[in-house]
């Protein structure tokens, strides 16, 4: 059975020794409509063999359409397709797409990119999830504007796991000091679990060692704060399935399923 989403387990074994080639889904050009459910199966055949190859349960991950610049008939197209949830990038652009009554609205919305204190207010009003915590000062801001609205808010921390200075996210020694703050100023923000983006370029062994690495510091803060920690968002199109094999319990996918980003 799927998993609900925010959720799902995300058991721990490491890497192994088997090598898995990364490639593209179909789909690409103008005409991606008709191809979106193609692509969404095969996606999730391939998280299947992923996962079977460390003996994890691909059930058990989490599909997240990152639907940033996408028009919102295909986000309807690709919710009606079966995704558990959608990922937007941008505050404003996220509000420019909701609409209660339509498909796209009837599954979880998450912020997957960058999130400036100034619009935690407006991101209260439609996001579930909000994926890339990396501060107290945004935990502030974000408790605010769930108090205000009378809401609670489930949080992934964002974690730097590469040490890309072109990355936002908290440092892995930082960590631990951000998740225990946010759990003694907030009242309304549900720590979840960690997500991560790997710098570009990595080989497979250096991009399965990272991801490992996620793992062992969520199974690790999770034992030290005493939670459940279920989420470990981590893995995009081009290394989704290195992610589902050291354990990634949810995938941020964008052109494996659309094809190449509108601009």
């Amino acid at each position: 059975m799927r998993k609900t989403v925010p959720g799902g387990k995300g058991p721990g074994p490491g890497g192994s020794g088997d090598r898995i080639r990364v490639g593209r889904l179909r789909g690409g050009g103008d005409d991606l409509v008709s191809s979106i459910a193609d692509n969404i199966n095969s996606l999730r055949e391939r998280i299947a063999r992923a996962a079977g190859r460390t003996g994890l349960d691909g059930n058990a991950v989490s599909i997240v359409a990152v639907t940033k610049t996408r028009p919102a008939e295909e986000m309807d197209e690709v919710v009606l397709s079966g995704v558990d949830a959608l990922g937007e990038n941008r505050v404003q652009e996220a509000l420019s797409k909701w609409d209660p009554p339509a498909p796209r609205s009837s599954v979880p919305w998450h912020l997957v990119g960058h999130l400036q204190r100034n619009k935690a207010r407006k991101a209260a009003e439609i996001f579930s999830c909000i994926q890339s915590v990396d501060s107290l000062e945004l935990v502030s801001a974000l408790e605010r504007a769930c108090l205000s609205r009378g809401r609670r808010m489930d949080v992934l921390l964002e974690v730097n796991i590469g040490e890309d200075p072109d990355k936002f996210g908290v440092s892995k020694g930082d960590l631990p000091l951000l998740a225990e703050g946010l759990l003694e100023r907030s009242t309304t923000l549900d720590l979840k679990g960690l997500m991560t983006v790997l710098p570009l370029g990595l080989d497979e062994r250096r991009t399965r060692s990272l991801f490992a690495s996620m793992r062992e510091l969520r199974d690790g803060l999770g034992s030290r704060l005493g939670i459940e920690l279920p989420i470990l968002s981590m893995g995009m199109s081009d290394d989704f399935e290195y992610a589902v094999m050291e354990g990634s319990t949810m995938v941020r996918i964008g052109s494996a399923i659309f094809g190449k980003r509108r601009s």
